[in-house]
């Protein structure tokens, strides 16, 4: 089994001191979501930078697609949910 190596990159990152408890009340957590800088390749047999393609738009969220930056081998897919669900009236 090979072990995939992954560098993030985080999008938001919030500090609160101690004592102080406003972490609950955004968005419940201290990351809203990441996005990968490096992904391990199996043709390339190494971790290496990763472009962000997106595939397909969905219902539940956009869905990027990640490549290996040397030889275009997909090495992963995310999923992007917005921030309030698409509702389709019929």
């Amino acid at each position: 089994m090979v072990a995939r190596c992954v560098r993030l990159m985080k999008t938001k990152s919030v500090m609160y001191p101690p004592g102080r408890n406003d972490a609950a009340s955004d968005d419940g957590g201290m990351f809203r979501e990441f996005d990968a800088t490096e992904l391990y390749c199996p043709r390339c047999r190494q971790a290496v930078p990763v472009r962000k393609r997106l595939l397909l738009i969905l219902p539940e969220g956009d869905k990027f697609e990640y490549l290996c930056a040397y030889c275009s081998e997909s090495v992963g897919t995310k999923i992007n949910r917005g921030e309030k669900p698409v509702t389709l009236l019929v």
